[in-house]
């Protein structure tokens, strides 16, 4: 299927690695000229290379972007990288699993900035574009955390769906423009955030690696963790013109494992 994404522009929040590399490979394959982004400078221009490989496009295609997200001057020089983007792909580190009592003032000023304010903010600076040229694509890689709240992600649970809430209300203004707003909810995908989730485990119960990741398997109904390129090529296709439709949802991704209805 051609998803009709042949010179369209694209930023990949968070993309040297994990789940946002693989949304940046599946848009740069289609024919999307990517702005990928990491504050780590070596990363980055590793990560262009490899991305360009991987997609078998040249490597003009990839454009770097270092900065940090959770900053204004951050996410204004990735907007400066592609002022014009057709399609947004936000994305961030979560913050690490803990005890609700645990956590302070800090804490939660730092899991609402990264993964509630800095895509909205991101959204805030290009929906307007996307609006004017009758063609806008945003997508929200959030958390299953966030139809499924764990105590211990609580976190990442509370930020994750403030931004949802606020792309419920944003995506009905949008739609007459051809402009769409979906979230993806990864249940685990097997990155580096799954690695350091076996290390919690590791730690909490005194067990071994293998063993953690043998547990986290068998939270998954497809006895599995989630190979990030199913990831990617689900965003392309949420990119794509044929989902011009599709807009407003959560999608899981989750190997069958939601047990609700909606």
């Amino acid at each position: 299927m051609n998803l009709g994404l042949d010179g369209r522009k694209a930023i990949v929040c968070a993309s040297s690695r994990g789940l946002g590399r693989a949304c940046a490979v599946a848009l740069a394959r289609e024919g999307a000229a990517v702005t990928i982004n990491s504050r780590n400078t070596d990363a980055l221009e590793s990560a262009c290379g490899d991305i360009a490989d991987e997609a078998g496009v040249d490597v003009s295609n990839i454009i770097a972007a270092a900065a940090d997200l959770n900053t204004e001057d951050g996410r204004a020089a990735l907007v400066e990288a592609c002022p014009d983007a057709d399609i947004l792909v936000t994305n961030n580190e979560g913050p690490p699993p803990g005890e609700f009592t645990n956590w302070g003032m800090d804490d939660w000023q730092a899991a609402l900035q990264a993964n509630m304010l800095a895509p909205a903010f991101m959204i805030k600076a290009l929906i307007g574009g996307m609006k004017d040229r009758r063609f806008g694509r945003i997508v929200n890689i959030t958390s299953a955390m966030v139809k499924s709240p764990n105590y211990y992600m609580g976190l990442s649970t509370a930020a994750r769906s403030g931004l949802t809430a606020l792309c419920k209300g944003l995506s009905v203004d949008a739609a007459p423009f051809n402009v769409t707003i979906n979230n993806m909810l990864p249940e685990r995908f097997d990155t580096d955030r799954q690695e350091r989730m076996a290390q919690f485990a590791m730690a909490a119960k005194g067990i071994t690696r293998d063993e953690a990741r043998a547990e986290i398997c068998e939270t998954i109904a497809a006895n599995r963790m989630g190979r990030p390129e199913e990831f990617g090529d689900a965003c392309a296709f949420l990119c794509s013109a044929q989902a011009g439709f599709i807009s407003g949802q959560n999608l899981q991704l989750d190997g069958g494992s939601y047990a609700g209805l909606i």
